[in-house]
């Protein structure tokens, strides 16, 4: 077998495998004597069978064989040889297209092989670690949103009209051309206004109505509505307001803390407590992660695979594209071209990505198998009535599973360089907190902002 390089281009490899025709048949002969073993054919003893009369009956299918497993031994020696690692599978085919039995096998193999990655001095990177106090006025804050979510509705006066945030209790019928619809009636329904329960525009033209009144409301069903038959339709809803209602939160007290589940107010506060301690404490960490990812992208640099960017690339541009389209649920659109600063993202993700898995793989960090268990039992929750298939599937496609993998690694990774680097905790309010994760969100919207404008 010969190997000859024909492509040394920054990363990009190429090389052209030559399988003689002498060792594919050598190949080919050993498969069929293996086979011959245990084979029975009529009129001969088991084993027996002449070595000629099993070439004629299965010689194609083995020599098909034989010359897989040549091309994948002489690609898998080439690796171990040269130490080189391939960014994406290689691309392989066959160059001399009129082969016939007898002939050598020639095939070119082209690759982009992974870069060096340079070593960091992790002891070195110095971070500031956020620490937000959980104040008592934070937990009030909370136990005030709580009260209003448990809000509860009171008559207004008489003749008072309805506002934004009220709640009018009605009786409804909907027509299309002058005909009723399943579905399109109900009796003392209780709406908020504003709520966008109802088809957007129906709940706009009830601002202003009074317990008593008789109205119409028409509105155009959206065109892509659920039912297809009113899809795009023009309906008219003939209407009674039974009673007009005025939002009024719940006491903050013994009885609200029961409707969540607490058996008393200060239990309460203290589960909203922890919670609050469970968010700061994410807040924190994704701070300190990004600071972190600035402080290495920093200190390294080196050739990236080009074909590794271009899938990145592509992909934040998709994303973002449907993150601005939230309307467009398929994918039936045109190509999405990823403009400069998607490549530069692109290239930060890759850089990143080689080198934590450089970091990882050199100090053997692995992802336990009972995180991996639970984060797969939390993803099957999201598929109700499913979850049985969806394990099924991510068990049988070791692809799906490296997807769900790889960002646990990726956790543990930094978890061991936190351990390394020098951190220092830094008190801050609430609010600086806040201000520090809205300026994460807010790089992430110019990023947008700026794909819109392209």
């Amino acid at each position: 077998m010969q190997v000859t390089q024909t492509l040394n281009e920054g990363l990009k490899r190429g090389y052209a495998i030559t399988v003689p025709a002498s060792e594919l048949e050598n190949k080919v002969t050993e498969k069929l004597e293996e086979a011959r073993k245990d084979f029975q054919m009529k009129g001969f003893r088991k084993g027996k069978a002449p070595a000629a009369l099993m070439k004629k009956m299965f010689g194609k299918s083995v020599l098909g064989e034989a010359m897989q497993e040549s091309i994948d031994a002489a690609m898998r020696e080439h690796f171990e040889a040269t130490g080189d690692r391939p960014a994406l599978q290689p691309e392989v085919k066959m160059t001399n297209e009129d082969w016939k039995e007898g002939d050598d096998v020639e095939v070119s193999m082209t690759y982009e092989a992974l870069p060096q990655v340079p070593e960091v001095a992790l002891a070195e990177i110095a971070l500031e670690k956020l620490v937000a106090e959980i104040d008592d006025a934070a937990v009030d804050e909370a136990l005030a949103n709580l009260a209003a979510s448990a809000k509860d509705y009171e008559d207004r006066k008489k003749g008072t009209k309805a506002k934004a945030e009220d709640q009018v209790v009605i009786d409804f019928k909907g027509s299309v051309d002058g005909e009723l619809f399943d579905g399109g009636a109900a009796e003392d329904f209780p709406l908020v206004l504003g709520s966008g329960s109802f088809i957007p525009g129906f709940e706009d033209q009830l601002v202003g109505v009074k317990a008593g009144d008789e109205t119409e409301v028409k509105v155009t069903f959206p065109e892509t509505y659920g039912a297809r038959h009113l899809a795009g339709k023009e309906a008219s809803f003939a209407v009674t307001v039974k009673a007009v209602k005025a939002p009024k939160p719940a006491e903050v007290d013994d009885a609200l803390a029961k409707r969540y589940g607490a058996e008393s107010l200060d239990a309460l506060k203290e589960q909203v407590r922890a919670r609050l301690g469970d968010e700061y404490a994410q807040a924190s960490r994704q701070i300190l992660k990004r600071r972190l990812m600035d402080a290495l992208d920093e200190r390294v640099s080196f050739d990236l695979p080009p074909t590794l960017v271009d899938v990145e690339a592509k992909q934040i541009a998709h994303q973002l594209w449907h993150e601005e389209h939230h309307d467009h649920h398929g994918h039936e659109h045109g190509e999405i071209a990823p403009t400069e600063e998607h490549r530069k993202l692109a290239e930060r993700r890759v850089r990143l990505g080689l080198l934590l898995a450089e970091i990882g793989n050199k100090h053997d960090i692995t992802v336990p198998e009972q995180e991996l268990q639970r984060a797969l039992f939390q993803q099957a929750r999201q598929y109700p009535g499913q979850e049985r298939q969806f394990l099924e599937f991510v068990q049988k496609n070791p692809q799906a599973l490296q997807q769900l993998r790889a960002p646990l690694f990726e956790e543990q990774v930094v978890d061991y360089i936190l351990g390394q680097a020098q951190l220092t905790e830094k008190p801050v309010s609430k609010d600086e907190l806040q201000k520090e994760i809205e300026a994460l969100d807010e790089e992430g919207a110019a990023l947008a902002h700026a794909h819109a404008e392209d």
